[in-house]
């Protein structure tokens, strides 16, 4: 098999086989400790402008299913394994993981040493990275890495959000997990502008199982155009890239709060948190994975969450250990709880509006891939929007 490069910006460099489609890509290398879902995982927006590494030893067994995809295409810019099957056990799947990247035409590279890379990774963070299969030259392919443009301060959302309105009617059908709440209770539909700032498909199917009716709209979308459809709440969805390079979304936001409940995930979170005058800063090397634990502040129960994002809401020290009630925070429209905190490196994981109609999460309750612990937000999601109906 041809030999293939992985070269990062601080000059380490590993040595692999290609694997998808043959040439060069660029992005911010990342690690995701998921031990399945990696079409899911492909096929999440919040990966533009990044490079996957799984730490599972062998990835692609399952094959690939059309259905299992979370957007339309893939949208992560390269992809590392240790190994890729080439043989795939499911009845389900249509086609090898090696062919599906080759389809579309995302460069990949295996054979490498992946817990190596991933160790490296926690100790010197993420960081720009090359993969290869034409470039032999280590020097020039570290220089390249380098070259590569940084993910801080990109309106990177802007590149994978809708160009047009629609309206979304899918629910999950069978797969509408027990935990998640119903919509029978509810005596009709609500209404729900989502914003589409790289949204998730099985976000929006949990939209429509908790009885919302669904209207997808461009992450440009202003406050006067969400206001012309008079919907019952506003949905923020996840998202790649920095918070603050999305100016706009959060000057939107400052108009809609007070105005529509508000429902916030991952990318959608931390644009809330920046409305409501706090800061974002980069972490590390990121969450990405499906065994993130949190704890939720107000009932003291953890769940084991999905997680993707590179970015996080910043706030005062949290004290120590588990705090007895959610620590409440001075926000430009009132108070707002630390409603969900993750016990990995204590970073705030949920807020919650004392004042406004408004909560988020930086984790992913939608799984796909990952547990379904935090399912229930979305019927949290109605209850909000039925208190606030009156």
């Amino acid at each position: 098999m041809k030999r293939a490069l992985l070269a990062l910006a601080d000059g380490k460099v590993f040595e692999g086989r290609a694997l998808g489609f043959e040439g060069e890509t660029v992005g911010e290398v990342v690690f995701n400790t998921a031990m399945t879902g990696y079409q899911e995982v492909l096929t999440d927006p919040s990966y533009k402008g990044q490079i996957i590494t799984m730490t599972c030893p062998h990835i692609g067994n399952y094959g690939v299913t059309p259905e299992d995809a979370e957007s339309s295409r893939i949208w992560a810019e390269g992809f590392v394994v240790k190994e890729a099957s080439r043989g795939a056990s499911n009845w389900r799947s249509r086609q090898g993981l090696h062919d599906y990247l080759k389809a579309a035409r995302i460069v990949g590279i295996e054979g490498l040493d992946t817990r190596a890379l991933t160790r490296h990774l926690r100790e010197h963070g993420s960081q720009q990275g090359l993969i290869t299969h034409v470039e032999g030259n280590a020097e020039r392919a570290v220089e390249k890495a380098r070259q590569a443009p940084d993910i801080v301060g990109r309106d990177l959302a802007a590149e994978v959000t809708c160009q047009n309105k629609y309206r979304w009617t899918d629910g999950s059908g069978e797969w509408v997990p027990a935990s998640h709440g119903s919509a029978a209770a509810s005596s009709r539909r609500w209404k729900v502008v989502a914003y589409d700032f790289g949204v998730k498909h099985n976000i929006l199917r949990r939209l429509v199982d908790v009885g919302c009716d669904v209207h997808v709209v461009p992450a440009s979308t202003t406050a006067e155009q969400v206001e012309a459809l008079a919907p019952d709440g506003v949905f923020l969805s996840n998202g790649p890239g920095d918070p603050e390079g999305v100016g706009y979304a959060i000057k939107t936001m400052r108009q809609l709060i007070g105005r529509r409940p508000i429902f916030g995930i991952c990318l959608g979170h931390q644009i809330l948190g920046l409305a409501l005058g706090f800061k974002t800063y980069k972490l590390k090397f990121g969450h990405h994975g499906a065994n993130h634990p949190v704890i939720n502040l107000r009932t003291k129960q953890v769940e084991i969450t999905s997680q993707n994002h590179n970015f996080a809401v910043q706030s005062p020290e949290l004290p120590e250990g588990i705090p007895d009630r959610p620590p409440l925070l001075d926000s430009d429209f009132g108070r707002v709880a630390v409603t969900h905190m993750s016990l990995n490196d204590r970073s705030i994981e949920g807020l919650a509006c004392l004042d406004q109609p408004v909560f988020s999460v930086q984790y992913h309750p939608e799984a796909s891939p990952g547990p379904h612990d935090s399912a229930y937000l979305f019927a949290e999601f109605v209850q909000l929007m039925e208190k606030s109906h009156g």
